[in-house]
C-alpha cells in the first residue's frame, strides 16, 4: 500500500504543478477541447484558485485544480479532477456534483455582500474535467443524469450535466504529436508503452519542447520527467537514475532529454541482453533437466528387459509376462528370440 500511496503523489505533483502554470492550462484547453469557447480565453483573464475540494477518502488517489476565467464579462469555474489510479470509479459524477456544490457554496459565501446589492447575480458556470491515466478503459457513465432511477420519465426536472474526460492511454500517438506542447508531451510519456516506445518518443518531444515552449514551461517538464522516471525504474536500477537525473537536471532541456533517452535505450539493450542470457540458461538447465528424466526412463526400460529375459529362461508363459511387465507380446518375443 504505501508503495502506490507514492506513486499516486508523484503522479499529483507532476501534473497538478504543470497545470498550475496559466500557460500550459490555456495550452491544454486549446488543444484538446474543440469548442469556440476555448478560443475566448485569455492567459490574462484566468485566476488559479488556491483551494482543494478533494474528500478525505480520496486524497491519496486523486488531486484537483481550480481556474476561474472571465469570458466576456461572465465568470467560469474550470474544476480539473485528476484520477491518478488503475481503477474506474463509477461514482464520479455523485462525487464532480458533490465537490462543484462546494465549490457553489464557498462562492456564495465569499460574494454574499455582492447578491444582497444585485438583483440579477449568478452563479459561475463550472466546466468539471476529470483527468484519468489508468490501464483499463474508462467506462463510467459521462453524464449525471444516468446514475438516476427514471430519468428518462423526467428529463426536464433533474439535475443533469456532463463532464469532459481525457482517458491519457486510450489518446492516439499521432493526435499527441501534431498538439505538440507540454501538456500532449506528458501524455506522450504518461502513456504505458513499451520501454522501447518511450525512447522513441523522448526523441520527437525533444524537438517539441526546445521550440516551442517558454522557459518557464521547461522547467515544470523537466520536474515532471525527474518525478516520474525516478519511479519506473525498478528497485536495484534506481540508484543509477538519481545518479543520472541529478545530472542532467542542471542540463538544458533537449541535453536532458537526449541524455536521458540515451541511458534509456542503453537500459534496453541491457535487459534484452539479460534475457537472452537467462533464456539460453533456462534452455541449458532444461535440456539437462530432460536429459536426466530421459536417462531414467532408459534405465527403468532397460531393467524391464533384464526381468523379462530371466522369466524366458525360467520358461513362464508369455502371456503372464506381458501383464506382469507392461511390455507388448511383440516386444517380449523380440527379446525372446535375442535369446536364442
Amino acid at each position: 500500500m504505501k508503495k502506490e500511496k507514492k506513486i499516486y503523489n508523484e503522479h499529483d505533483i507532476g501534473y497538478k504543478h504543470i497545470l498550475s502554470q496559466k500557460k500550459n492550462f490555456i495550452d491544454f484547453l486549446r488543444g484538446f477541447i474543440k469548442k469556440e469557447w476555448v478560443k475566448q480565453i485569455r492567459e490574462e483573464d484566468i485566476i488559479l484558485i488556491d483551494k482543494e475540494f478533494i474528500q478525505e477518502d480520496f486524497k491519496e488517489k486523486e488531486a484537483d485544480i481550480i481556474y476561474k476565467a472571465n469570458i466576456k464579462g461572465q465568470d467560469i469555474i474550470f474544476y480539473i479532477l485528476m484520477e491518478l489510479q488503475s481503477k474506474v470509479d463509477y461514482r464520479m459524477p455523485i462525487r464532480l456534483l458533490m465537490y462543484m456544490t462546494e465549490i457553489w457554496r464557498d462562492e456564495l459565501k465569499n460574494t454574499e455582500e455582492k447578491i444582497k446589492k444585485r438583483k440579477g447575480y449568478k452563479l459561475p458556470a463550472i466546466i468539471p474535467i476529470v483527468l484519468y491515466n489508468g490501464k483499463n478503459k474508462w467506462t463510467a457513465v459521462r453524464s449525471f443524469k444516468e446514475i438516476l432511477n427514471g430519468y428518462e420519465m423526467f428529463e426536464e426536472n433533474i439535475v443533469d450535466f456532463k463532464y469532459l474526460l481525457f482517458d491519457i492511454n486510450r489518446m492516439e500517438k499521432e493526435e499527441l504529436i501534431k498538439i505538440a506542447n507540454v501538456v500532449s508531451s506528458i501524455f506522450l510519456l504518461d502513456q504505458d508503452v513499451e520501454i522501447e516506445e518511450i525512447i522513441n518518443r523522448l526523441k520527437i518531444i525533444g524537438k517539441i519542447i526546445k521550440n516551442k515552449v517558454t522557459k518557464e514551461q521547461e522547467e515544470s517538464f523537466k520536474r515532471w520527467i525527474i518525478n516520474i522516471f525516478r519511479n519506473r525504474m525498478e528497485k536495484g536500477e534506481r540508484e543509477n537514475i538519481d545518479k543520472l537525473l541529478r545530472e542532467i537536471s542542471e542540463m538544458e532541456v533537449d541535453g536532458m532529454i537526449s541524455n536521458l533517452g540515451r541511458k534509456l535505450e542503453e537500459e534496453f539493450k541491457y535487459r534484452e541482453r539479460k534475457g537472452r542470457e537467462e533464456g539460453i540458461r533456462q534452455g541449458i538447465q532444461k535440456g539437462i533437466q530432460q536429459g536426466i528424466q530421459r536417462g531414467i526412463r532408459q534405465g527403468i526400460q532397460q531393467g524391464k528387459i533384464e526381468i523379462v529375459r530371466n522369466l524366458l529362461l525360467l520358461g513362464i508363459d508369455i502371456e503372464k509376462i506381458v501383464k506382469a511387465s507392461k511390455l507388448s507380446k511383440e516386444e517380449i518375443e523380440k527379446i525372446k528370440k535375442e535369446l536364442n
